[in-house]
């Protein structure tokens, strides 16, 4: 099941988990998949994604693993993936992977994420 990907490629209230340190950083996400697919050449904006990505899980699972969130076990490895996945990746990036990391993002918010609403501190 796939969500609609917004196009300009921006967070907008729909994705909101409702933890405003996490919106925010998942609002940056955002940007830094936006700002790859403008120049996908640009070896900083990869680098800068890949290090919000990895600030952003951090975040997330200290505040699942505080929570003792139930479902932490099934959540932690699709982030260790997806961060496998990203930290491969060299530019230019390829369309197939820019399409890629959007549809990721957009997805694990609005199913995966979206599970922890209100389960959190």
């Amino acid at each position: 099941m796939g969500f609609d990907i917004p196009e300009p490629y921006v967070w907008d209230e729909s994705f909101r988990v409702f933890y405003e340190n996490l919106d925010e950083e998942h609002r940056g996400l955002f940007k830094g998949i936006f700002d790859c697919a403008k120049n996908p050449s640009d070896a900083d904006a990869l680098s800068h994604l890949k290090s919000a990505v990895k600030t952003h899980f951090t975040n997330e699972e200290g505040m699942m693993t505080s929570a003792k969130y139930p479902d932490f076990n099934n959540h932690k490895p699709l982030h260790e993936e997806f961060l496998k996945t990203l930290n491969g990746l060299t530019t230019p990036l390829s369309q197939d992977t820019i399409k890629f990391a959007k549809e990721w993002l957009v997805n694990h918010i609005k199913t995966t994420d979206f599970k922890y609403k209100g389960k959190l501190q």
